[in-house]
């Protein structure tokens, strides 16, 4: 169990984290003067990283200068991946951190409620079939009372069967909260951390596919002129938005921005009437204070004599609404974070760089760590620098830093062994009925942990007390891109690593685990157990020891299981009695930090009595998926291909070829080489095409016959099925039955075929509830001497699942192919 002291201090720390290691040029200052001046708040709701306007977050928080923060209520775990084979979990941390670098652009700021994005769902009520409403609302209504928005704007409106079910849901969640946030007897037990708050008005974000919004007459609708430039930023709100945009590379978002006028559309669902603009009879915040329009007064002034030349001379001016902020007794958030906006502008004019850096990204608990604490103040300004403290350790410094002599100390730091590692803290807890199991109401809202391990300097400028945190990170210098930073990392001090999620106890299948037991200091003595199996079940081999990588390599054997498919759980106890059950996994890309968590050593056994050969398979990469470890497990030789694979005798070599998931959208040498695999199909190869979109396209040339790819989709995984049982796909070598399709997750596949030859054969029917029926989930047909299968199925999730019906049915598409 984490101890308590340093619990708290993580969930402060999830709110802001103050990074002083570059210089902004004085017109950017000026803007975040102006953007300090004003108090308007605004809350944008939508359902997925991606949904939102990012032209007008760009607007509203830098022509309009409001706060603007955006609701989405899921992380997109859901969603494809385009650059990379990370889906669920994973896919949700990559595109959590494009959000904020898209918000790090646009000017806004980021919030999530507790929802997993489960994947496409048709209809808010097939969306609240997964989602506990009750808690969603609950989260809803928790985040609006703690930021206090004046207006809120719904992506999306509450009409049904428009767009993505999730989509209406967050709108309709919205709508609901709008009220009810305002209702001391709607979720009492939030008052114990806030109080309740009534937001002045709520829109709709109003456009029209494929067109310019048409404003139906009788509605109450504002419009935004959102083409403009911003002179202090140097750009127009489009480019800012597109370069936002940008961000969410995962998506294949890649944006150009719209030149010259544009116009965004809001109209208007409930709340007081305007006649001006939204933010008619929005009180400015800070005249709520006592002495608010002295406070006001100290900002006009600060923003009138404004100094572009020499922006140290600004802070006599700020140092004066500093003094009057401190006389105010104010707890209101906005203030709170009004003051701290404050403190990081009077050190940003001043030019201060402060960094807290380790020369290496990964550590453990109970560990000592060399870390140093660099602080330069380039003005003729003194700064007082009192102490720098953690949460664990705390230094005098007494320095005076002025006249741009850096300060520097050299600390070592001890990591207590309870210390929490770097794990995402919406994964801490198993999930709920599509829910994050996030039980601590102050963890509901942020985005991502705050620093791991952090700082505070405390320092005094002009008899006038500063703190500013500053997280500890990794900096080391690239020969290519020069100046790195990364955030410093806890891992467990013993790493438990299984080389594969599922194993498959089929004839001719591998049946060893290979585990590798990895020790951050030195191997500690103890033993690997599996939890779940009778210990003749299974079979601890000796491990081989590697004192130089301080690692120790089992193989467990396993003999027998007691169910079809079962998830038991590999771990290391040491000598001394502790127990560990996790291992490390990273993300790494060049858009976003490099991210951390951590899994439990789960392993499903799945048990089943199939005719597998074992042949030779080719793999063709599409947009990355987890298949071909997956079908090696299953006993299969597989290969991956490169562009020189696409030869004649190479692909004699196989008697399947496989193509990856949206790898006619995404591999260019695939879509070169289409002739070459289908002279393959002819010659008596057999070729499984995997789901793609119907746009963008490399190539029309699919298949030996033409059919073409809709957005049709069955989004309920245990939703009805009819078979033909006597087909080949079904039937050889394995005879699939109704129980093959139970216990499929997610969804049962997107992307359907339509408009088929009528060469191929369509052996299965799958269907939504209250849906039409579609026959487009697969498709195959004889071609010469081989066999061709495309499929829309969501074998990518199902596989790495280790859905029995799903493997048992994938192995009878592979198993088509005749002896070469």
């Amino acid at each position: 169990m984490k101890n308590p002291k340093y619990l708290l201090l993580g969930i402060f720390s999830l709110f802001i984290t103050q990074v002083f290691a570059q210089y902004s040029p004085s017109s950017v200052l000026y803007h975040e003067l102006l953007r300090f001046e004003e108090t308007k708040r605004v809350l944008y709701i939508a359902a997925h990283p991606d949904d939102e306007n990012t032209r007008l977050i760009a607007y509203l928080a830098n022509a309009e200068n409001a706060q603007v923060a955006y609701l989405s209520l899921t992380r997109g775990d859901g969603g494809q991946n385009l650059i990379g084979k990370e889906l669920g979990i994973e896919l949700g941390m990559i595109r959590t951190n494009e959000l904020l670098k898209a918000r790090e652009t646009d000017g806004g700021r980021q919030f999530f409620s507790r929802a997993l994005d489960f994947g496409f769902s048709k209809n808010p009520d097939e969306t609240f079939n997964n989602w506990d409403r009750e808690k969603l609302l609950s989260d809803v209504v928790w985040i609006i009372r703690n930021y206090q928005p004046d207006i809120i704007i719904n992506r999306f409106n509450t009409v049904p069967g428009t767009t993505h079910g999730h989509h209406t849901t967050s709108a309709i969640l919205s709508v609901e909260a709008f009220s009810k946030a305002a209702d001391p007897n709607v979720f009492p037990e939030q008052l114990t951390y806030t109080k309740p708050w009534q937001t002045k008005r709520i829109f709709w974000n109003a456009y029209q596919w494929g067109g310019q919004y048409e404003p139906e007459e009788g509605k109450t609708y504002h419009q935004f002129e959102v083409g403009g430039l911003n002179p202090f930023l140097g750009n127009s709100y489009s480019q800012i938005a597109a370069n936002s945009r940008t961000m969410h590379k995962s998506q294949g978002f890649g944006s150009t921005a719209q030149v010259g006028n544009a116009t965004d559309f809001i109209e208007m669902i409930d709340g007081e009437s305007f006649e001006k603009d939204p933010f008619d009879g929005i009180e400015n915040r800070w005249l709520q204070l006592n002495q608010g329009q002295a406070i006001s007064n100290a900002i006009q002034k600060a923003i009138k004599e404004f100094d572009f030349l020499e922006p140290e001379l600004n802070l006599e001016n700020l140092l004066e609404v500093k003094m009057l902020l401190e006389s105010e007794e104010s707890q209101a958030n906005w203030f709170k974070e009004k003051k701290k906006v404050l403190d990081e502008l009077m050190l940003s004019l001043l030019g201060v760089k402060s960094e807290f850096i380790i020369k290496k990204e990964i550590g453990y608990p109970g560990e000592k760590l060399n870390v140093e604490f660099v602080f330069n103040n380039p003005s003729s300004f003194p700064i007082q620098l009192k102490t720098f403290r953690t949460d664990i350790f705390s230094e005098d410094l007494n320095a005076e830093a002025k006249g741009n002599e850096p300060i520097r100390k050299s600390m070592e730091i001890f990591i207590p062994k309870d210390y929490p590692v770097s794990q995402p803290f919406w994964l801490e807890n198993p999930l709920e009925n599509s829910l994050f199991g996030i039980n601590e109401q102050k963890k509901i809202g942020p985005p991502v942990n705050g620093p791991n391990v952090y700082g505070m300097v405390d320092m005094e400028i002009s008899g006038y007390s500063i703190s500013i945190q500053l997280p500890l990170e990794f900096k080391y210098n690239d020969q290519v891109d020069g100046e790195i930073k990364q955030p410093f990392t806890l891992v467990p001090e013993v790493n438990v690593n299984l080389d594969k999620n599922n194993l498959f106890l089929i004839p001719g299948a591998d049946d060893k685990l290979n585990v590798m037991v990895s020790f951050r200091d030195r191997i500690l003595p103890g033993k690997l157990e599996v939890l779940g199996l009778d210990h003749n079940q299974y079979e601890v081999m000796e491990p081989e020891v590697d004192e130089r990588r301080k690692q120790l390599s089992y193989i467990v054997q396993f003999k027998d299981s007691d169910s079809e498919k079962k998830t038991v759980q590999v771990r290391y106890q040491t000598g001394d009695g502790r127990v560990f059950n996790q291992d490390t996994k990273r993300i790494i890309y060049n858009h976003i930090p490099n991210l951390t968590y951590f899994t439990h050593t789960d392993l499903n056994l799945v048990k089943m009595d199939l005719k597998i050969s074992g042949q030779k398979v080719g793999y063709v990469p599409g947009a990355g998926d987890d298949m071909p470890d997956i079908l090696r497990s299953l006993g299969y030789q597989v290969s991956t291909f490169d562009g020189s694979d696409f030869t004649a005798e190479r692909l004699k070599e196989f008697q399947t070829v496989i193509i990856g998931i949206r790898a006619f959208n995404v591999n260019q040498d695939l879509a070169n080489n289409v002739d070459k695999m289908m002279r393959f199909v002819q010659d008596g190869g057999n070729m499984i095409v995997q789901y793609n979109t119907a746009s963008p396209l490399l190539t029309r040339e699919l298949g030996p016959f033409p059919f073409n790819i809709s957005r049709d989709r069955v989004t309920v995984e245990g939703s009805k099925v009819e078979a033909d049982f006597s087909h080949p796909l079904l039937s050889h070598p394995n005879q699939i039955q109704e129980r093959d399709f139970d216990g499929w997750v997610q969804e049962r596949g997107l992307y359907f075929v339509t408009d088929w030859d009528k060469s191929y054969s369509t052996p299965l029917i799958m269907q939504d509830p209250g849906e039409e029926a579609t026959k487009g989930s697969l498709i195959h047909t004889k071609y010469g001497k081989g066999t061709y299968t495309y499929s829309g199925i969501s074998w990518f999730r199902q596989l790495p699942a280790g859905v029995p019906g799903a493997v048992k049915m994938f192995i009878n598409l592979i198993e088509q192919a005749g002896e070469k």
